[in-house]
């Protein structure tokens, strides 16, 4: 038990500082409402996993891999949030009504995970995380699984806390359309892309 609730704790803080996952997450949950806000973080999350395995059960050969082109993955990353900011910019959509099979969960969910996953780095702040939190290394299978487990409930935690304080303020500030607030996420996602990238080039 104790290995789960570290891991809750270590993916509540890893999942805090908002980046390119929490502006989409927003904008979606924005016009899209909760249940999509609550897709792209769940793709987010299973990223996140990902990385805490390779950390957790010390797959070296897997870690090393993903580092060493760590650089190329990034400029993915980054060229993908890129993206969907300009589309988001450039063809902003109208609210739309998610009663039907306009959500395409699949989509929303796999757009997030390859966003997080082209952060290879992330297994360095695992690792360090972990050592932090007096996790040297993991003793067994079980343990391992409740570590990993931890941290997707805690990261998933925090994207539904975001998910259901977008949609609260959404109400709050009706005023604003839905067309204009896509804009505005897109030039965010857009600064994102760019960051990324042009850290990659430096």
């Amino acid at each position: 038990m104790a290995y789960l609730l570290r891991g809750m704790l270590i993916g509540l803080l890893f999942g805090l500082p908002v980046g390119a996952v929490g502006a989409l997450t927003v904008q979606r949950t924005w016009s899209l409402g909760v249940k999509a806000g609550l897709l792209t973080g769940l793709g987010s999350s299973v990223a996140d996993c990902s990385y805490a395995c390779v950390g957790a059960f010390g797959l070296t050969l897997i870690s090393d891999v993903l580092l060493r082109f760590q650089g190329a993955i990034a400029a993915l990353g980054g060229v993908l949030i890129l993206i969907v900011g300009l589309k988001s910019l450039f063809h902003p959509q109208g609210e739309i009504s998610t009663d039907g099979h306009s959500v395409d969960a699949a989509k929303l969910a796999l757009t997030s995970f390859a966003i997080g996953i082209a952060n290879p780095a992330a297994i360095l702040t695992f690792l360090f995380a972990f050592s932090y939190f007096g996790i040297s290394e993991v003793h067994g299978c079980r343990e391992g699984v409740l570590l990993v487990g931890g941290v997707f409930l805690g990261t998933y935690f925090w994207w539904g806390v975001l998910s259901v304080l977008t949609q609260r303020i959404k109400r709050r500030t009706a005023r604003f359309r839905i067309r204009t607030m896509n804009r505005i996420f897109g030039g965010i996602l857009c600064a994102f892309g760019i960051i990324v990238l042009v850290g990659r080039l430096l």
